[in-house]
């Protein structure tokens, strides 16, 4: 008892010390939503956006929030700061939390900070063209499964503002608890993004390596005036012109030949045919011949020719023919007059330019805009600060306590659910396997994996499959780093891998729509079952 004691007066003293850290002035915005958002927050008044905001508890919490409450609905709400913060100086921090109280099947849950209305939008008209310096959160659907990092930014020399995506970002949490998502951009032109307090992308602004596209252009471009030259050959490889077909190069051989050294086995049943009339059946009451035509019975398998190695005309069977060829054709030797692959020259880029620092555009209120298939997205303790000290005192005080309380639950859930501990253990897998599709040098991979471990949250027992298809793509990626080699490693095709993982999974009514049909063709067009005449 003196531990537990001990242990929580130790948490607060250093919660303590983290407040005492950074000053109130480090805290530029702050929403925690205790209170009711109406004066604060302002809802748009466009058509499109019908969702309807709740104040709200968190599930399980005292704790409120804004609450996205309707299914299949667009939903735009904001909060105009009371002076722009500038990006320009030091360090700012981006911080919210979010819990998918109902999961997250396909939409957004993510935060834009606009620009000031001077760049022309309207809190009650605030939609998804509304001007933004920066988007950041989690966002779900199909191949999408990512927290965004977009950074809106001016083209010196066009004038234009471009919107530059962060590459290879953090994968959304697969659960319903609740997450802390922190942003934190430091004047030496890094970002990092934190998820629960935990590093898990870190990128510069301005290497071309880390946003798509690059902050700054690249400094040649290839020249679209150029044109390939109409004597240069790309063929590495070329039929040998002295190259002669055989004499003995039979064409036309066919690929099958009759077996002439099958005999028929013994016992087979020339005059009984496959099927006969099933002896069960009777004509059907209302049935009337001139309106139906004449009646015949079904037809079943002939019972004398289970007991028999075949009925019917015997055939020989087909063996392949030893003096099949196919089509001849010279083989390759190398071109000589290979010049490789041709491309362009490249030329001076006339739209490159050169930063020392992005010109951030100023912050000058938070807004959500999202569209979404689910209901039961809660957004709490939106913050905006110039030091992460002040960020990491946020987490450990309002987020920290509410989800390991969350964690508790989901654990003893688990375990009343399922007794021998298995949804608990692939809940763990699951959440390493999300960890594993954010690995870097899986990037190329990562929609691939992401989608092996969607089917498999659905479908449980395809578990085991998924991730012997993980540990292949894993492998052929090693393979390609220590080996090297021009040639691409071979990667299964995810649907190859979800057919071996289950015969019967599908990716989406589409396919199984496709399947459906492609059984009714199958079924339609399918002759009656005959019996193999071979020995």
């Amino acid at each position: 008892m003196m531990g537990r004691f001990a242990l929580l007066l130790l948490l607060a003293f250093s919660s303590l010390q983290l407040l005492c850290l950074a000053s109130d002035d480090d805290a530029v915005f702050y929403e925690s939503f205790d209170e009711s958002f109406d004066g604060r927050w302002i809802v748009s008044d466009k058509d499109d956006y019908k969702g309807v905001w709740k104040h709200s508890k968190s599930e399980g919490h005292d704790d409120y929030g804004l609450l996205v409450s309707e299914k299949a609905r667009k939903y735009a709400i904001v909060n105009e700061l009371d002076k722009p913060v500038s990006l320009k100086d030091g360090s700012t921090v981006l911080q919210f939390e979010t819990r998918l109280q109902n999961g997250l099947e396909c939409g957004g849950a993510y935060l834009k900070f606009l620009r000031p209305q001077q760049a022309g939008w309207k809190p009650k008209e605030f939609d998804n063209e509304s001007p933004y310096s920066i988007m950041f959160g989690p966002d779900k659907c199909g191949g999408t499964n990512k927290v965004h990092f977009i950074l809106k930014h001016k083209n010196p020399k066009s004038g234009e503002y471009i919107e530059h995506h962060l590459k290879s970002p953090p994968s959304v949490p697969s659960d319903k608890l609740t997450h802390v998502y922190t942003a934190i951009l430091k004047p030496d032109n890094e970002v990092k993004i934190l998820i629960d307090g935990e590093e898990r992308k870190k990128a510069n602004f301005l290497s071309t390596d880390d946003f798509e596209p690059p902050l700054i252009p690249a400094k040649t471009i290839p020249d679209p005036d150029d044109k390939k030259p109409e004597d240069w050959d790309e063929r590495a490889k070329i039929p040998d012109p002295n190259a002669v077909k055989p004499d003995d190069w039979d064409e036309d051989a066919p690929m099958e030949i009759e077996d002439e050294d099958a005999v028929k086995p013994e016992g087979w049943l020339d005059d009984e045919p496959e099927e006969v009339d099933d002896p069960e059946a009777t004509k059907p009451e209302d049935w009337d011949d001139e309106e139906d035509g004449e009646w015949e019975a079904p037809k079943i398998d002939n019972p004398k020719c289970e007991a028999a190695p075949g009925c019917g005309e015997w055939k020989r069977p087909m063996k392949m023919n030893p003096a099949y060829k196919g089509k001849w054709s010279a083989p390759l030797i190398d071109n000589p007059n290979y010049k490789g692959i041709w491309k362009p020259q490249e030329i001076p880029n006339p739209d490159y330019f050169e930063l020392d620092k992005p010109d951030f555009e100023p912050i000058a209120a938070v807004g959500i805009e999202i569209w979404t298939m689910q209901d039961g997205i809660l957004f709490d303790n939106i913050l905006i600060a110039k030091n992460d000290k002040v960020a990491e005192s946020y987490r450990e005080t309002t987020w920290k306590p509410k989800f390991e309380v969350e964690k508790e639950k989901q654990k003893a859930e688990e375990e009343a659910t399922d007794s021998d501990g298995l949804s608990g253990f692939q809940k763990k897998v699951f959440d390493v396997l999300y960890k594993v599709a954010d690995i870097p040098f899986l990037s190329e991979y990562k929609l691939q994996i992401l989608d092996l471990i969607e089917k498999a949250e659905k479908q449980p027992n395809i578990t085991i499959g998924v991730i012997v298809s993980i540990v292949v793509i894993i492998l052929t990626v090693l393979f390609k780093l220590i080996f090297g080699g021009k040639k691409q490693p071979q990667v299964k095709k995810q649907s190859e891998v979800a057919e071996a993982s289950n015969n019967q999974t599908t990716s989406g009514e589409k396919a199984e729509e496709e399947e459906e049909e492609e059984e009714k063709e199958e079924t339609t067009a399918a002759a009656p079952r005959r019996r193999r005449r071979d020995n």
